[in-house]
C-alpha cells in the first residue's frame, strides 16, 4: 500500500495507542513510530533489582472507558487484561494517625466517623454527591466531546444545563470548598490530594475538580502484571487490525507540505509520508520546537509558569518494614500550605507528602517477612528539569526528606542503589523533551485552566494531538479519551474533503454519560 495513505502516529503513550487501535479497527493504515524501545510512554517499567517496576501512573479508573475502546475495536478488555477491583482504594497516614478509603462508600463514611467523628461524616457524604454532580454534569459535554471555550460548553448543555453549570464552583479553589465539608484539616489534605492526580495544587486549581475524588470512589482496578499490562493490551489490539509499531525511532520533524502536515522525518534521516498524524507528545514540545520550526505554529506556546508538577520518582525492589502496605498509600507532610508554596516557588518541599505503590500487594496480601517487593515512590516537584536541574546535594535532600515523612509513619523502605532507580524532573524532561519534566501538561490553576489545555485539532491541517497534556486532561482515561477525540476529529475531517466517506465507518465509543456508579 502507498505509504502516502498512511496515518502516522508520533508516539506510543495511551492517547497514542488508543488512536492507533481505533483506527486500525476502521481499516485505516497505521504506523506508529516512538522513540523509546516499548509502549506505554509515561506508563513505563522500570528494571530495578531484577525486577520490572511500573515507572508511571499506578491508578487504573474508569475502566468503562476502555470497555468501550476494546469493544470498538471488536475485542473485549477481560480477553487482554486481568482485572481486579480494589476493595481499599488506598491507605492514608499522618504519623500514627490512619484512615482507609474503601471502594464501598458506607465502609468509607463509617471510617471517616470513626477518625474525625460524625460531622467529617456528614460532610464526607455531601463531599461525595457533589463530586459526582459535577463529574457527571460535565462527563458528555466536555470530557467526551471535542475541546471548547465556555460559551461553547454553555450551548452544548442548553438552558436546563445552566443551573448545573453554576453548581460545578469553577470560582473557588478546591481547598476552599473543601472547608465547607471537612472541618478536620486532616482531611481536606487527603481530598486536595486529588489535585496533583492533574499535577496542580488544591489552593490554585478550581473546586470543579472534585470530580477527580468521584472517578477514584467509583472504582479502582488492580490490572495484573501492572499498568505497563495494559499499554501491552492496546499495542496487541493495534497490531491485531494491522496497525505497524516502530520502536527506536525518534522523530526529529514533522514535515508540512502546501500547508498541511505530509510526514516525518526520524532521528535517522528516513523519512515517512502520511496523510494524517496524530501527535502523542505534550502539545509544549511542538510549539517549543522539538518537532521543527515548520510546525511551531501549530499550537499556543505555553509559558514555563503555566506547567504542571513534575516528581521525583524512586522505583524499587525492597523490603518494607513497620507499616502495613497496601497497593496504594500517602503519608502527608505536616503542613500542606507550605508544601505548595514551596513548590510553587520552584523548590522540592522541605517536608513532602509522599505516596508508595506497592506492586505486589492487594488488600489481603503481603509481602512476607524480610522479602522484597516491587514499590514505586512519588514525592512532588516543580517542572524545572529544563531550567534548575537539582544538584546531586538537592537529590540527597530530597531522598532524606522522604524517608522522614515515611518514618514518622513507622515505615522503612531500603532503598539500596543497585536495586533503587530514580527519575528526576531533568530526567523526565529527557524522556519528554521541552517539558521541563512537567508530568500533567498545563496545571489546572484557575476557572480558565481546562479551556486552555490544546485540543485534538492544531492550527496545521492533518496533524492531531493526544495525550494526557491534551483535551480533557490528564489521567490515564482521560488520555484515552484524548485518542478518541484526535481519532474522531481526523476521520470527520478526511470524509469532508474526501469524495469518498468509506473511511468514516459507524460505530466507535457512545459520548452517552455512562452510569458512573455502576460502570466507573
Amino acid at each position: 500500500m502507498d505509504r502516502r495513505d498512511t496515518v502516522l502516529v508520533i508516539g506510543a503513550g495511551i492517547g497514542g495507542l488508543v488512536s492507533a487501535a481505533l483506527l486500525a479497527a476502521r481499516g485505516v493504515p497505521v504506523t506508529v513510530v516512538e522513540a523509546a524501545s516499548a509502549p506505554g510512554g509515561k506508563m513505563r517499567q522500570v528494571m530495578a533489582g531484577g525486577a520490572a517496576v511500573d515507572g508511571g501512573p499506578t491508578v487504573f479508573t474508569l475502566r468503562h472507558v476502555f470497555d468501550e475502546i476494546f469493544a470498538a475495536c471488536g475485542a473485549s478488555l477481560d480477553a487482554h487484561v486481568a482485572l481486579t477491583p480494589a476493595k481499599i482504594l488506598a491507605r492514608h497516614a499522618w504519623g500514627d494517625d490512619r484512615l482507609d478509603l474503601f471502594a464501598d462508600p458506607a465502609e468509607s463514611e463509617a471510617a471517616i466517623g470513626d477518625f474525625s467523628g460524625a460531622r467529617a461524616a456528614a460532610g464526607y457524604r455531601a463531599f461525595c454527591a457533589e463530586a459526582r454532580h459535577i463529574f457527571e454534569t460535565l462527563e458528555a459535554p466536555f470530557l467526551r466531546a471535542p475541546q471548547t471555550n465556555p460559551l461553547g460548553l454553555t450551548w452544548r448543555m442548553g438552558l436546563r444545563g445552566l443551573t448545573d453549570l453554576s453548581r460545578i464552583r469553577p470560582y473557588e479553589t478546591l481547598w476552599s470548598a473543601l472547608g465547607d465539608h471537612f472541618p478536620d484539616p486532616r482531611l481536606r489534605q487527603l481530598f486536595g490530594r486529588y489535585a496533583t492526580y492533574c499535577g496542580s495544587s488544591p489552593f490554585h486549581c478550581p473546586a470543579t475538580l472534585m470530580l477527580v475524588a468521584h472517578v477514584e470512589a467509583a472504582g479502582v482496578w488492580l490490572i495484573s502484571g501492572g499498568m505497563h499490562a495494559l499499554a501491552k493490551a492496546l499495542e496487541a489490539l493495534a497490531i491485531r487490525n494491522g496497525a505497524v509499531f516502530r520502536y527506536g525511532a525518534p522523530v526529529s520533524e514533522i514535515l508540512v507540505e502546501r500547508g498541511r502536515a505530509s510526514g516525518v522525518r526520524l532521528a535517522s534521516g528516513e523519512q515517512i509520508r502520511a496523510t494524517a498524524i496524530v501527535c502523542n507528545a505534550d502539545p509544549a514540545a511542538i510549539a517549543h520546537g522539538a518537532f521543527g520550526q515548520a510546525v511551531r505554529r501549530a499550537v499556543a506556546r505555553q509559558p514555563a509558569h503555566k506547567r504542571s508538577l513534575s516528581a521525583l520518582v524512586w522505583c524499587a525492589n525492597t523490603p518494607a518494614r513497620g507499616f502495613p502496605l497496601l497497593r496504594h498509600n500517602v503519608v502527608f507532610a505536616r503542613d500542606s500550605a507550605t508544601e505548595f508554596a514551596e513548590l510553587a516557588a520552584g523548590r522540592v518541599p522541605a517536608d513532602p507528602t509522599v505516596y508508595v505503590c506497592a506492586q505486589d500487594r492487594d488488600a489481603t496480601t503481603g509481602a512476607g517477612a524480610g522479602a522484597s517487593e516491587r514499590v514505586q515512590i512519588i514525592v512532588n516537584a516543580p517542572a524545572t528539569g529544563d531550567t534548575s536541574p537539582l544538584s546531586q546535594a538537592e537529590i540527597e535532600q530530597c531522598t532524606l526528606s522522604m524517608h522522614a515523612t515515611l518514618q514518622r509513619a513507622g515505615l522503612t523502605l531500603d532503598l539500596p542503589e543497585e536495586a533503587t532507580v530514580l527519575t528526576t524532573p531533568s530526567g523526565f524532561n529527557g524522556l519528554f523533551p521541552r517539558t521541563g519534566g512537567a508530568l500533567y501538561g498545563r496545571a489546572s490553576h484557575g476557572w480558565a485552566a481546562s479551556f486552555q489545555r490544546p485540543g485534538s485539532r492544531t492550527r496545521i491541517p492533518g496533524l492531531y494531538c493526544a495525550g494526557g497534556s491534551t483535551h480533557p486532561g490528564a489521567g490515564v482515561p482521560m488520555a484515552a479519551l484524548s485518542g478518541h477525540l484526535a481519532v474522531d476529529c481526523l476521520l470527520k475531517d478526511r470524509a469532508s474533503t474526501s469524495m469518498s466517506t468509506r473511511t468514516a465507518m459507524p460505530g466507535g465509543i457512545s459520548t452517552r454519560s455512562a452510569p458512573t456508579v455502576a460502570s466507573a
